[in-house]
């Protein structure tokens, strides 16, 4: 008896501490507005574009990508990303994105 109630509390610490994180990253993704704007970090990005952290940082060095530092985080706003994705839409394409490497400035 004793040993199901050792159970019993240790799976409610868990359901409890799983409750909590995932409420923390409800607050993480609300945090994410800035000015009434969405913004996307890394992740997100390299997701979104399916392009490597290193081709991020290329875009930002080269200046065609906006972005901003929060507390040591690189984050990207929404238009920005939208206004990068309109100029450069057709070297995402999957057939062009070989060549995609070579010709952006």
């Amino acid at each position: 008896m004793e040993r199901l109630d050792r159970q019993e509390k240790m799976i409610g610490d868990l359901i409890f501490r799983s409750q909590r994180q995932m409420a923390c990253q409800e607050e993480d993704t609300e945090r994410k507005i800035y000015n009434g704007e969405r913004l996307y970090d890394n992740q997100d990005l390299c997701l979104m574009l399916q392009v490597s952290k290193r081709s991020l940082q290329r875009y930002r060095t080269l200046g065609i990508l906006p972005y901003l530092m929060l507390r040591q985080k690189t984050y990207y706003k929404e238009s920005d990303v939208e206004r990068f994705l309109a100029e450069h839409i057709d070297c995402f394409q999957k057939e062009k994105m070989a060549d995609y490497k070579a010709r952006i400035r």
